[in-house]
């Protein structure tokens, strides 16, 4: 009898402990990431507006302009749910309107064109940037689908520009206009769910060094709306 309830015992425990083992070995084992980052790259496209303009400054068309680059994330708490990020960018520009530039890129001419006296007047930069954020979202380790607001300082320096001018009494282009200042800066917000956010950026400074128009200053700063896609 005695044999009977040891063997009883011990063939239990046996497959307890079998089950047990077994358990552990299909039961997934989930790896908690503590050092993970978000968001390294971005694109973007925007609706471009120019504001502070001078006397009958108007658009002409839709303005359009696309961006992208690469963000370093440093997380600063411990559940990495504020970050600051910087990195490298690129950003194409497009605006039309009817603030004319003739002359020649070393003494260039400024004037509003008359409404009818021109089929085109694009201006077009294309800037390298340096994007300062500082983050907050609602991330965890788990899920890429998260809420953000990112809030942003932006230095642009001007790689290349052309004003293109096309009218009945001839065409102009003036490439590396030497007024304009090369080195830009605004501020940004990008806040939204997920992979979409929507974007906003305002330009500091204008994007003339002394260009008038009857002896009026022009401060022409860039407002620039649309989304932009954060990307692991």
């Amino acid at each position: 009898m005695r044999v009977f309830i040891f063997l009883f015992i011990f063939s239990s425990w046996s497959v307890a402990f079998a089950q047990d083992f077994i358990g552990n070995e299909e039961r997934p084992r989930i790896k908690i990431d503590s050092l993970y980052r978000e968001d390294q790259f971005y694109i973007g496209i925007t609706y471009n507006n120019l504001i502070n303009g001078p006397e009958k400054y108007s658009r002409d068309k839709i303005s359009t302009g696309f961006t992208g680059g690469f963000l370093r994330d440093m997380p600063l708490n411990k559940n990495r749910t504020h970050a600051i990020a910087a990195g490298l960018g690129l950003t194409y520009n497009n605006y039309n309107h009817n603030f004319g530039v003739s002359g020649t890129n070393q003494s260039p001419n400024y004037a509003i064109l008359g409404e009818g006296t021109y089929s085109t007047n694009r201006f077009t930069t294309l800037t390298a940037d340096l994007p300062i954020e500082l983050r907050w979202r609602a991330s965890t380790f788990e899920s890429t689908k998260f809420w953000r607001i990112y809030a942003g300082f932006k230095l642009s320096y001007l790689v290349y520009d052309r004003n293109v001018y096309d009218a009945a009494l001839g065409n102009v282009t003036i490439k590396n206009n030497t007024d304009l200042n090369k080195l830009g800066y605004g501020v940004y917000l990008a806040s939204g769910y997920n992979t979409f956010n929507v974007y906003v950026q305002y330009g500091l400074n204008s994007l003339f060094k002394s260009a008038q128009i009857d002896t009026a200053n022009v401060q022409l700063q860039s407002l620039n709306i649309g989304l932009l896609f954060y990307i692991l």
